[in-house]
């Protein structure tokens, strides 16, 4: 019965092929050729959604074939290129990146002039291969040749592309500098890209959305990725819902609503992107989370630690450790025992605290016995009349009162320092 069914269904296909060759005779001269390009395209469109199996992807390897060679014997160089495209675009959905390097090589030749510079009158498909090869470049983790690539690609002026071209560029863009750390660069691609797919109504920007919140994690920004207005409008989209609230949590430093979010949208890691680069955004999390912790206390167990933030011990000792290393935490760990101990910092601050002092009492000596006048007295003699004409009235309480200036209170001395001072 089985048997059967697969016979039937090569039958169909054989049939559909032999179809689809007879039909190819009319491009020539029954219909007009942009006629014939459209419809061309429809059905190839239409028989790549069946390409669930392998007797169906060598009955689609059939139809390019044929149209290849039907467009290149009617020097139709336009329809040839776009069906070249088509075909590595599915080469590449194949993982088959021989293939697909064998087949994006054709077609640099034919979108070049004879001294291997491209040709601007075939900006639009030079642009097209170059998202493909950046495509193929991206998923094979080669990027040294990406980001050659990519600046190339950034570069060519002589194109009109379609914005889902510029978005599978801005994309693989992205992902490029989010490998080498670079969350700005990184950060300004993806919304890039979100903006094409957005334009192009292609359903990729959801996902780039997330790559997008995802950067602004990783970049410890305060802003609000919503602000903008081209992200506004999903906001509340339940498809991101959950990464909203990763944002959220992460921006408030709340770390169980963070942890929480997580193991409720386990969902949200079946993207390999995004399940490869959350553990840095965790990690960042965790040790923000460390630090509030242990704020307050001069000593403390790793157990305690790891319970407080539901992570194990080892995870707890990871990150303490990393922020000794950093300076970020002045103390050391005791293995042995388990605990951690935080040095204080009240014994530096009072010896500081001192220094300033023993500073600010030079400055008051050299400002009274060098620099003022102080209690120097003309002629060097500080007995009886001498000293008293050196402080005037306040010398002679009697002066004060004929004078007016009233008698001096008790502390007078450290008033007339004060006086010297200024």
């Amino acid at each position: 019965m089985v048997s059967a069914e697969h016979d039937g269904l090569g039958s169909d296909k054989r049939q559909a092929t032999e179809h689809y060759r007879e039909l190819l005779t009319y491009v020539k001269s029954a219909v007009t050729r942009n006629y014939s390009e459209k419809s061309i395209d429809n059905m190839l469109n239409f028989i790549e959604k069946g390409a669930d199996n392998p007797a169906a992807v060598q009955c689609i390897e059939q139809f390019y074939s044929l149209t290849l060679q039907c467009f290149q014997s009617t020097n139709n160089e336009r329809l040839w290129l776009k069906t070249n495209i088509k075909l590595a675009k599915l080469l590449l959905d194949r993982k088959d990146y021989h293939a697909v390097a064998r087949k994006l090589r054709e077609l640099h030749k034919v979108c070049q002039k004879e001294d291997g510079t491209d040709d601007p009158s075939k900006g639009t498909y030079s642009l097209e291969i170059y998202a493909l090869e950046i495509q193929m470049y991206s998923e094979t983790r080669n990027n040294n040749q990406l980001k050659a690539l990519y600046q190339k690609a950034l570069k060519v002026r002589s194109a009109v592309p379609h914005p889902k071209i510029q978005g599978v560029i801005r994309e693989c863009g992205g992902k490029m500098h989010m490998s080498e750390e670079n969350w700005n660069s990184a950060q300004i691609d993806f919304f890039e890209a979100f903006r094409n797919y957005d334009e192009a109504g292609d359903l990729r920007r959801i996902q780039v959305l997330k790559y997008l919140l995802l950067v602004t994690m990783l970049m410890k920004s305060d802003i609000n990725p919503f602000d903008s207005q081209e992200t506004k409008p999903y906001k509340n989209d339940p498809r991101i819902a959950a990464m909203t609230d990763l944002v959220d949590a992460y921006q408030r430093d709340d770390i169980y609503k963070y942890e929480d979010v997580l193991q409720k949208n386990t969902d949200l890691l079946a993207d390999p992107f995004i399940a490869e680069n959350i553990d840095e955004v965790t990690r960042n999390m965790r040790t923000k989370g460390v630090l509030k912790l242990i704020a307050p206390y001069t000593r403390m167990r790793l157990a305690w630690i790891a319970d407080r933030l539901r992570i194990s011990e080892p995870e707890a000792q990871d990150i303490v450790s990393y922020l000794i290393v950093d300076g970020r935490v002045q103390g050391r760990i005791d293995e042995h025992s388990g605990t951690v101990e935080i040095e204080s910092r009240g014994d530096a601050e009072r010896a500081k605290a001192i220094e300033s002092m023993a500073e600010a009492v030079g400055s008051l000596y050299a400002a009274i016995f060098k620099d003022a006048e102080g209690f120097r007295v003309a002629g060097g003699d500080m007995t009886g009349a001498g000293f008293s004409d050196s402080l005037g009235d306040y010398g002679h309480p009697d002066r004060a009162r004929r004078s007016g200036r009233g008698v001096p209170r008790r502390g007078g001395l450290k008033n007339m320092l004060s006086m010297g001072m200024h």
